[in-house]
């Protein structure tokens, strides 16, 4: 009886063995091919991120000789606590030959009244539009660009459109700098990179999260390279010329489009024009949620927009970033792993450090990476799911079925 238990203990072992064996001829090229991977990215935006303009810089702050014409155009939806702001920051510009647009798309609280009276004090430079019934087969958010896009337009001579969100508030010299910029650049559609303003540290870890992340679908040092496939577009800052405007389709070729900003990126990437993207810390901001709930909720509607609604494509990245983002921080306990995920983490700590110098976030919240991963592959999963569930999104207050989003998709080749 001893010999067969001590016969079992010893196949025990060799299994186990065994296991273990095998666990790290896994383990140990995943946990190196992670690292690699963190430290080229890691080069490569050290490399890269000095080479995106920083529109604070003293030769951007200069008046031009002609100024362009600009619309500034300003959708709201029940953003009575925070419209004003925006548009008083804009009223406050020091850029003369601009014009604000604000529309007032539905609203049920005091939006409406409260852009009525500023434009009553500034006739000159501010008119508002009511939206008062959505039509068939758009958003709401699109068709009030659209709508005060076409009115812009009709309404006279205008060589730049600038699309913004009711949120956002502007230093005083904003407009100026960024025409200055795109003009001289020859900018066709212009990106300022938004600060986010940040009230937790909830919002802290994930928008720090998004920011280093975001920068393997988007490198900003690379949207002026005509052969590159890196596009961008920013609900915050869309500046936009006319002409560019007219030859992409507008907001009318993104009618059910969720992440419109985006697609407009896209479209004017795919145009073959000129695209550019620039940082200018604190002089366009925007406090995106309350709490890091707060932004998961708001990501609800937004997440599966971006893959197309297609859950395969969701579920690929979801586990993408659970194996590059999560198990580092796993394997720093195992055995034999510990080196290269010290070197992944450590390439991801110097990523935040980078990228503090555009969002203002602090470099420590890179503790909490592995964490905000987690909280965003949640937010992924659950964007999907309420989805599904529902049917589709509701948005705005208006409830749009996932079978006309996925159309829309579908025929502008996105699925």
């Amino acid at each position: 009886m001893q010999d067969k238990q001590l016969d079992e203990y010893r196949l025990r072992q060799r299994e186990d063995a065994w296991g273990m064996h095998t666990l790290h001829f896994v383990l140990k090229p995943m946990a190196w091919l992670i690292a690699l991977a963190w430290v080229y990215k890691l080069a490569e935006t050290a490399l890269g991120l000095p080479r995106v303009p920083n529109l604070l810089a003293a030769e951007y702050d200069c008046a031009l000789a002609t100024g362009p014409s600009l619309v500034v155009i300003v959708p709201a939806r029940n953003e009575a606590a925070k419209v004003g702001a925006c548009l008083e920051s804009l009223l406050g510009q020091d850029y003369q030959a601009m014009r604000i647009i604000a529309v007032n798309d539905r609203s049920t609280d005091a939006t409406g009244a409260m852009m009525d009276e500023l434009a009553g004090m500034h006739r000159e430079r501010m008119e508002v539009m009511h939206v008062e019934e959505l039509p068939a087969g758009w958003l709401g958010k699109t068709h009030a660009m659209a709508m005060a896009a076409r009115q812009a337009i009709e309404g006279g001579e205008v060589e730049y459109l600038l699309f913004t969100d009711a949120d956002v508030i502007f230093e005083k010299e904003a407009v100026r700098r960024s025409l200055v910029w795109a003009e001289r650049e020859r900018a066709d559609h212009a990106v300022v990179l938004p600060t986010t303003i940040v009230q937790s540290w909830g919002e802290g870890m994930l928008l720090v999260f998004l920011k280093v992340v975001s920068l393997w679908a988007v490198r900003p040092w690379r949207v002026a390279d005509a052969d590159a496939r890196d596009a961008i577009g920013v609900g915050a800052f869309n500046l936009i010329r006319v002409s560019a405007y007219r030859q992409v389709g507008g907001f009318e070729a993104d009618r059910m489009e969720i992440v419109e900003d985006l697609d407009l990126g896209r479209r004017v990437k795919r145009a073959g024009l000129r695209q550019r993207a620039a940082a200018a810390p604190g002089m366009v901001s925007v406090h995106w949620a309350a709490g890091a709930m707060g932004i998961v909720h708001g990501m609800t509607k937004n997440i599966f927009a971006v893959f197309r609604f297609r859950p395969a494509m969701l579920m690929a990245s979801a586990v993408g970033m659970t194996l590059s983002c999560i198990v580092p921080a796993v394997l720093l306990f195992v055995p034999g792993t510990r080196v290269a995920a010290a070197i992944a983490l450590g390439s991801v700590a110097g990523l935040y450090g980078l990228s503090r110098r555009f969002s203002r976030i602090s470099t420590w919240y890179a503790v909490l990476f592995p964490v905000a991963a987690t909280v965003m592959v949640y937010s992924m999963m659950r964007s999907m799911m309420v989805t599904l569930r529902d049917g589709g999104v509701t948005w705005r207050g208006t409830f749009y079925p996932l079978s006309e989003l996925r159309s829309c998709a579908r025929s502008r080749g996105g699925l």
